[in-house]
């Protein structure tokens, strides 16, 4: 199963703090990220592949967090959580929803596709 890991990020977010956040999302595949946060210094330094997505891409995405601001903003209850479910197609789930890194520049949602089977065998 391929696991994709949606991340919003602040423009003060570190490449620390960001290593830290896919550390914790255990094992990652692809880490996908709104198209105008691609150039962002933090991500360059992963090694993990990317897949930038249009802000359209996430209006609509029923997410299980919902937040009034982002609905508002986004069109999504979270951008994590939409970049996540998006990025790893359709029929895909969350695995882990929308974290805020202690910093506070980070958000993450898991999201992986399951073909046949419990949850609980793809887990790490």
């Amino acid at each position: 199963m391929r696991r994709v890991l949606g991340m919003g990020l602040r423009a003060d977010a570190t490449a620390d703090a960001l290593a830290q956040a896919i550390s914790d999302a255990g094992r990652v595949d692809l880490l996908a990220v709104l198209e105008d946060k691609g150039a962002h210094p933090a991500l360059t330094a992963q090694g993990i592949a990317l897949q930038l997505l249009p802000r359209a891409a996430l209006c609509g995405v029923q997410t299980p967090t919902i937040s009034p601001r982002i609905m508002d903003i986004f069109g999504t209850g979270s951008v994590a959580e939409a970049l996540a479910l998006v990025a790893a197609g359709e029929g895909a789930r969350i695995l882990s929803p929308r974290k805020v890194s202690p910093c506070g520049t980070i958000t993450t949602a898991l999201a992986g596709q399951y073909d046949t089977g419990p949850l609980e065998e793809d887990h790490p």
